[in-house]
């Protein structure tokens, strides 16, 4: 149960952005006894490895908060993204950290099993993600986009430490996020509906 609910955890940040969940991955556990990766993903706490994340995270950081940019980098990460939930929830799938620490049996058998629940989560996120920003972006002009960068990175970096330190926590997170896309999304048919009625007379 832990173990699924880190890996969904680290998957759905890494829909909001996806750096965040393998940087701080790869620093909890290449300087920490927080999180010990399993045999095949200890490269993601590789110096160049960090270092690399950091440069793209940097990029996606500044990217993500320009109007019609952010656009064009969310299309680019629709690639990027569930890429990297399929790599953070296989990492965590295997696993020790402060709360999981006989991560062996989990997905034993089928080892593609979280890559592919990663990719699929993180996928599920991103979309729902690029969706609430183009209806922000349609209300504020363009203006509400760093504001909304913010606080994805905000909650991508919380959903991450609290996936490691305290899965419970996963949840709340993950309902948030669906409860602001269903939000948004309904301010959204909201306002269409009164400019249509507005182009009509009415």
């Amino acid at each position: 149960m832990l173990e699924a609910l880190m890996g969904t955890g680290l998957a759905a940040s890494a829909g909001l952005n996806a750096y965040i969940p393998l940087l701080m991955v790869g620093l909890l556990a290449r300087f920490t006894d927080v999180i010990t990766l399993p045999s095949g993903w200890d490269w993601i706490e590789n110096p160049w490895m960090l270092g690399l994340i950091g440069v793209l995270l940097t990029i996606e950081f500044f990217a993500d908060k320009i109007p019609v940019v952010d656009h064009i980098n969310d299309f680019i990460q629709t690639v990027i993204r569930p890429t990297s939930g399929g790599i953070v929830f296989g990492a965590s799938s295997g696993s020790h950290t402060a709360v999981i620490t006989d991560p062996a049996q989990y997905y034993e058998s089928k080892q593609w099993v979280p890559v592919v629940s990663g990719i699929v989560i993180s996928l599920v996120v991103h979309l729902m993600k690029a969706g609430v920003r183009a209806g922000v972006n349609s209300v504020t002009l363009g203006f509400g986009a760093p504001v909304m960068s913010v606080a994805e990175d905000t909650v991508s970096v919380f959903m991450s430490l609290s996936a490691i330190l305290a899965p419970f926590l996963v949840i709340f997170f993950l309902i948030m996020i669906v409860v602001l896309f269903f939000w948004a999304r309904r301010r959204r048919k909201r306002r269409k509906a009164a400019k249509l009625a507005a182009a009509r007379g009415y």
